[in-house]
């Protein structure tokens, strides 16, 4: 059967961006990275890291794949017009809090993430560049807002931007609506999290003399 293999940020460095290759039946999604490995044995020291995707959605390793499926490996994530998705220009945080905020709501609470001038441990940098697994990325930026919405009550609009980020500009924008602040806090809170856990999304910090991709936490 043949499958199409995708890498991001630094895995796609390390190997390549997307290929067809040709695997036997009955082979899972850790075979696919061992074909991918076999070849670009630089990506094998991240395997710990590395999650692995089905037809934009998360697999465990060991899900079976099938001819025409096409298998994204992921490095450790950092998380357009409407309420919630990606955009490549400015994010208008005022549409935002204005899709969401109704009469009932008491409390409005907006988070925004901004582009810093200096990394953690000191280095000046110079912008920030995000890459996004972008049709897996708004399906699971979708599916966050759903989850929090019913476990809070709160209504939500996310917006995380892609590409170059100038120093000063939002990275990513979180508005949450509810009656009481309560709800509000935790919902932006909550969102915030799992954008930091789950979205297939990955910062490049651009300092003067290099560039690094950041893994959250590291």
């Amino acid at each position: 059967m043949r499958i199409t293999l995708r890498t991001f940020a630094l895995l796609r460095e390390l190997s390549v961006e997307r290929r067809d290759v040709d695997l036997p039946d009955g082979a899972r999604l850790a075979d696919a990275w061992d074909c991918l490995s076999s070849e670009y044995p630089a990506v094998e020291d991240h395997r710990p890291f590395v999650r692995a995707a089905r037809n934009g959605a998360y697999a465990a390793w060991d899900t079976l794949l099938a001819d025409g499926d096409v298998v994204a490996f992921l490095p450790p994530v950092s998380g357009g017009a409407g309420r919630i998705g990606l955009t490549d220009v400015a994010i208008d945080i005022g549409a935002l809090e204005a899709s969401v905020a109704g009469s009932g709501d008491g409390a409005l609470v907006t988070f925004a993430g901004r582009a810093r001038d200096s990394a953690d441990d000191g280095r000046p940098v110079v912008e920030l560049e995000y890459e996004a697994y972008a049709e897996m990325a708004e399906a699971v930026l979708r599916e966050i807002a759903v989850e929090v919405e019913r476990a809070t009550g709160a209504t939500i609009a996310v917006m995380h931007r892609v590409g170059v980020v100038p120093i000063g500009e939002v990275a990513v924008a979180i508005v949450t609506a509810a009656p009481h602040r309560g709800a509000a806090y935790d919902a932006n809170r909550a969102v915030i999290e799992a954008i930091k856990q789950r979205l297939p999304i990955w910062k490049r910090e651009r300092f003067a003399d290099r560039s690094e991709w950041k893994r959250p936490g590291a």
